[in-house]
């Protein structure tokens, strides 16, 4: 793997966002939207709430989190989806580029966007409603390690699954955050949702985040053997996704895929 090609990935992604504000203000907009839009809801509900409950680092910061998550998945998506808009993607597979350094291309955009949008995350939920990370602790760090890995699987899983089925495909990807939210009870605790639903909930790594996050709050021990348990699934996932990415790429070459890629769909 040689950092400039890896480099070469980046450097279009910076290119296409300095030269449109259409792409930069997404960054920004939408995030901060929704942590005033849950800062207040979370406000209003500690007025109703009993005394001594603050639902600012209950609710707001579980919307941060999980906003942080579809950021990060949708950055590595973002930055394959203009190449295929712009029927750019053949241009680089006409080059020595191997499949990983096009990835870690794809990833290393996904960190820089998703770090931008926690910025500004961070700012709103500071300034505008005092939610302080102080009260998360150290445990702040395995919370965003996990969301960050499992967001970069998906983020894969997701380009695969465009690159195997065609553009079309890529309106499977946008629900997938919202699909998932039921099942990592974001908003509530995984006791109250059926079995069979929790079942499918130890399987996802967020899970492993939110409930830790509410039991931390609530004064109980963190779920530290949880959180081991959520970062090994996450990291398992990212493998999973690297070799999916690797084998449907290797398929679009023998088949004749590749060269075909189009707009429509293709099989």
């Amino acid at each position: 793997m040689k950092a400039r090609r890896v480099g070469a990935v980046v450097l279009r992604q910076v290119y296409l966002l300095r030269g449109s504000m259409s792409r930069v203000l997404p960054l920004f907009i939408w995030v901060a939207v929704d942590m005033v839009l849950w800062g207040f809801i979370s406000r209003y509900l500690s007025t109703l709430a009993s005394p001594g409950f603050d639902f600012i680092p209950a609710l707001l910061g579980a919307v941060l989190l999980w906003d942080f998550f579809g950021r990060v998945m949708h950055g590595v998506t973002m930055a394959f989806f203009e190449d295929v808009w712009s029927r750019n993607f053949l241009n680089f597979f006409a080059t020595p580029m191997r499949v990983s350094e096009y990835v870690t291309g794809l990833v290393l955009t996904s960190i820089a966007t998703s770090t931008l949008g926690l910025v500004a995350m961070v700012v709103v939920a500071t300034g505008a409603f005092g939610l302080s990370f102080l009260a998360y602790g150290p445990l702040l760090l395995p919370f965003l390690l996990i969301l960050f890995m499992f967001g970069i699987a998906l983020g894969i899983l997701s380009a695969a699954m465009v690159l195997r089925l065609g553009p079309p495909a890529e309106w499977f990807v946008w629900p997938i955050p919202g699909m998932l939210s039921p099942f990592v009870g974001v908003f509530y605790p995984l006791s109250t949702l059926p079995d069979w639903m929790q079942v499918v909930s130890r399987f996802l790594p967020p899970s492993y985040v939110f409930e830790s996050l509410r039991a931390m709050l609530a004064g109980r021990p963190a779920h530290l053997a949880d959180l081991g348990l959520g970062l090994a699934l996450a990291a398992g996932y990212l493998l999973l996704a690297a070799w999916v990415f690797t084998r449907v790429y290797r398929h679009a070459v023998q088949s004749g895929l590749l060269p075909r890629y189009s707009a429509e769909s293709v099989s």
